[in-house]
């Protein structure tokens, strides 16, 4: 329903009618469409979660930039495959408080396991310790978001490799030695 009607006209009704169940059964478990859709998200996002967690302990800067290369690429082409779902998700999160708070806590989350991989360089001696990893890392998810969102919207004539080629020759660039 989401997909077919976007997240604002979207009514709890049309889903449970879709889902051919009972209020009470559907309230039980939801409190509103915005709690289904968190529900959604969360699936969809422990997807991207599992592309975030790979392992990340590069010798060298060139594995490093393969396995950054790797792993943007991997989040660009499922931000493809989820392209409907994720639409619905940033309809909602422009319109509802609790879908806004909810990526803000994905968010954070890719910005923690970036600080990770971060320190995993700065202990290596591959990456510049002057930099402040926290704001390395927010600026690191926010470009990746960025294309995220681009590619969802589909209103640009960007292709994937050229968007995974740039961010990465870009971070690695300014982060590595």
């Amino acid at each position: 329903m989401f997909i077919k009607n976007g997240f604002q006209k979207t009514t709890i009704t049309q889903i449970i009618k879709h889902a051919e169940t009972g209020y009470g059964t559907a309230y039980v478990y939801f409190k509103n469409k915005d709690a289904l859709l968190v529900v959604l998200m969360e699936d969809v996002m422990n997807r991207f979660y599992d592309i975030a967690d790979r392992s990340f302990s590069p010798q060298t800067k060139a594995e490093a930039r393969d396995m950054i290369q790797n792993q943007v690429r991997a989040f660009l082409q499922l931000a493809q495959e989820e392209r409907a779902i994720l639409q619905v998700v940033e309809e909602a999160i422009r319109t509802s408080k609790e879908i806004r708070q909810k990526w803000d806590v994905i968010r954070e989350r890719f910005v923690t396991r970036i600080i990770q991989d971060i320190t995993h360089s700065q202990e290596n001696e591959l990456v510049r310790t002057e930099l402040n990893k926290e704001i390395v890392a927010c600026g690191w998810f926010s470009m990746n978001e960025t294309f995220l969102w681009t590619i969802v919207q589909n209103d640009k004539e960007l292709e994937l490799e050229e968007i995974v080629h740039t961010l990465t020759v870009m971070y690695t660039t300014g982060l590595y030695k």
